[in-house]
């Protein structure tokens, strides 16, 4: 969701790799569960209903869905407890599965054993 409403957030560098075709670029289901949750208690306004802005915005940004597999979730209950969220413990079990890097601004994840980039 930063992607199109925060660019801000993102130094130059990782736009820049962000816009090359050739990077592949996933959207956990997790996040996507998170953002409806948020949206349905009134803490993330939006200016669509969720089934409708962020299908648009995957699509506008050319990301890949990232379904939760059940080894995804058992990884993810045996992490260490450094983080608490069960939205993003899941997308750290996933990261370090699929061998993907993580992009988030949450600080705390750095305490996990899993390729990260930080955004503001």
């Amino acid at each position: 969701m930063w992607l199109q409403t925060a660019r801000r957030r993102f130094d130059a560098d990782l736009l820049e790799i962000l816009a090359d075709p050739a990077t592949e670029r996933y959207l956990s289901a997790a996040s996507v569960w998170e953002i409806a949750i948020k949206y349905a208690i009134g803490k993330l306004p939006l200016p669509e209903p969720p089934e409708i802005y962020v299908p648009e915005r995957v699509r506008l940004s050319r990301f890949s869905g990232l379904a939760i597999t059940h080894g995804h979730a058992l990884a993810a209950a045996g992490l260490p407890p450094h983080h608490r969220d069960p939205f993003d413990r899941v997308m750290v079990a996933q990261a370090r599965i699929e061998g993907l890097i993580l992009v988030t601004a949450d600080a705390v994840l750095a305490a996990y054993d899993v390729p990260m980039v930080r955004v503001r």
